[in-house]
């Protein structure tokens, strides 16, 4: 299914220019040199066709070549018509071992002579005579070999602008042999099913975590061979469905338009791709990343990324009758997301895959940020204000303890937790228990309920135990839980206004205690409060002492326990209770008035 997905994907990349995808079996690899030839095969030049960036510092140059810069785990490998100069030329910089440049400049000799009856074509002649007669010790009077490194090289006749691979004659003989299976076994593919030339080599994928690149689908041990089929005959894909899947998943994680496509969260790489150009596609990774969360962040976009943040941050609010204005054929368009980690000895791991369409990821989009609704604790006018729509790395960022600078120690993020949250983000499925419990233990470790943790602990009361939980202060609540919360923010407000200055609060050394055993905790609580209270001047006094009758009025005893999902509401009416308590007057009647 994620291989058929990607090969179906590539059709659709390959059509448009901004992608700059290779058609098979060619790649776009940097070239960094060229071996211009007479026609007899007699050396002309060697060029450096690097060109200088802004910072003046030369870079090699993209060009569609033969094949892939995949090689053989052992023995010599050579490219067709291009590769690094220890191959074209028998030259290395700095080479400690002659022995093996030369061997792998005699594999690079032998394999174009011995096809040269098969290519009609006089350039391809030229670069034969060329291999004949070169003597690798000359390399050394070339000192741009040594500028370049060990960046890849190319050939071409002198006075000629195309370079000699490609040559129509050479391209057409590359392409017939990599697709009628001239070399190699034939099989059914997995991917296709049909009987096709086997690839031998799983292609690479790039930019995988902390992977340079690694394989998606690879054998890396007899013991996970069967049925007598070694390494990727194990699991047969054709040579050109292997390279559509690669090629595709490639622009995706390390393209120049990867940045519409890519996102991570926690571990995983998560890449995002809906089956023909939307809206959508255009910024949800950037989205899903909190790339927009901030209004000012917005404002600096350009125009047309503008509106359509816009459009869609529409859609969000206002649910299916803003989807037509995203993007019309949202019922009828899939998406896809894919989650990837590095794994050890160049493997990738498959976390998470998910396909369905367009429309119905809004809606559960939609749904997850009303079931995670909570007011804000810093607004849009504040310096550093809450984002409206927390992003998935915002939440699990809740779950891990912070370092000496205050920063998430995403090390320390439970990697079983990403998976299941997306899933229940994008399908409408519960939230992990886990997010809750761990949220829930930073809670009590650190003594804070910010609006992250606030609209988690609502998220998972709502949707998974089906409680009806306000997204503001809400007085009118009976259950102990939540009213000890509240009570809990009044006490400490209480001692912050009683003692100006005062170094740690009753939430610094009590709150965790009192969330889960309020029986013990508030009776000692409430003697030192009026002590609190009396230094307290008339209207503030009155007005504390009134709140409090208030919030306890309903109340007979405190309960003894509290279970995890109560401490829970405890959280919410702490923080119901401390937002109101500090909003002012002006504020909270803009609020009402919808200012």
């Amino acid at each position: 299914m994620i291989l058929q997905a990607l090969s179906d994907l590539y059709g659709r990349l390959s059509r448009e220019k901004d992608y700059e995808i290779p058609p098979f079996p060619f790649s776009i690899q940097k070239i960094a040199f060229r071996v211009v030839l007479r026609p007899d095969g007699s050396l002309c030049d060697i060029q450096d066709i690097r060109v200088k960036d802004k910072k003046s510092k030369a870079r090699a140059v993209p060009k569609e070549v033969p094949g892939s810069a995949e090689r053989s785990g052992s023995g010599f490998d050579p490219f067709f018509l291009w590769d690094k100069s220890q191959y074209l030329l028998g030259y290395q910089p700095d080479d400690d071992d002659l022995k093996r440049t030369a061997d792998a400049h005699k594999a690079f000799k032998k394999m174009h002579l011995n096809i040269e009856p098969e290519i009609q074509s006089v350039a391809y002649r030229a670069v034969c005579r060329f291999l004949e007669k070169w003597d690798p010790e000359q390399a050394s009077n070339w000192p741009i070999l040594n500028e370049v490194g060990a960046g890849y090289g190319v050939f071409q006749l002198v006075g000629e602008t195309p370079c000699v691979h490609e040559d129509p004659e050479v391209r057409k003989w590359w392409v017939l042999r990599n697709t009628t299976g001239a070399h190699g076994p034939k099989g059914q593919c997995l991917v296709t099913g049909q009987f096709r030339p086997l690839t031998r080599l799983q292609y690479k994928i790039k930019k995988i975590g902390s992977q340079g690149q690694a394989q998606l689908v690879s054998f890396n041990a007899e013991a996970y061979e069967s049925y007598g089929k070694t390494q990727s005959f194990n699991a047969p894909i054709s040579e050109e469905a292997a390279f559509r899947y690669a090629t595709a998943l490639n622009a995706l994680t390390d393209g120049r338009m990867s940045h519409k496509h890519r996102f991570t969260l926690g571990e995983a790489t998560v890449v995002f791709w809906t089956g023909e150009p939307t809206n959508t596609e255009d910024i949800f990774a950037q989205f899903a990343s909190g790339g927009f969360s901030s209004p000012a962040v917005v404002e600096a976009q350009d125009e047309d990324l503008r509106h359509k943040i816009e459009l869609f941050l529409k859609a969000l609010r206002k649910g299916r009758e803003a989807y037509a204005e995203l993007d019309g054929k949202a019922d009828q368009t899939p998406f896809y997301l894919l989650g990837l980690t590095g794994q050890a000895r160049g493997r990738i791991g498959v976390r998470f895959f998910y396909c369905d369409r367009l429309s119905t990821l809004l809606d559960n989009l939609r749904q997850h940020y009303s079931d995670i609704g909570m007011v804000r604790q810093y607004a849009e006018n504040a310096m550093h204000p809450d984002p409206e729509f927390p992003a998935l790395w915002q939440i699990l960022d809740e779950t891990c303890p912070r370092d000496s600078k205050d920063k998430p120690m995403r090390d320390q993020i439970p990697p079983i937790l990403e998976g299941p949250l997306l899933r229940a983000v994008i399908s409408g499925a519960q939230y992990p228990a886990g997010l809750f419990s761990a949220v829930m233990r930073r809670v009590h470790a650190d003594r804070k309920v910010n609006y992250v943790r606030a609209c988690v602990v609502a998220g998972y009361l709502r949707r998974n135990l089906k409680q009806e939980v306000s997204m503001s202060l809400d007085t009118e609540r009976k259950d102990p839980a939540y009213r000890l919360g509240r009570l809990f923010a009044v006490l400490e407000m209480v001692q912050q206004r009683a003692i100006e200055g005062v170094n740690a609060t009753i939430r610094d050394r009590f709150y965790s205690a009192a969330s889960a055993t309020p029986g013990v905790v508030f009776p000692r609580l409430l003697r030192t409060y009026q002590h609190h209270l009396a230094k307290l001047e008339g209207g503030a006094k009155v007005y504390f002492e009134r709140l409090a009758q208030e919030i306890l009025a309903p109340m007979k005893e405190f309960p003894a326990h509290l279970s995890l999902p109560d401490q829970g509401l405890f959280a919410l009416g702490y923080y119901h209770q401390a937002k109101d308590l500090w909003t002012s007057k002006e504020d909270k009647q803009k609020d009402q008035k919808g200012e």
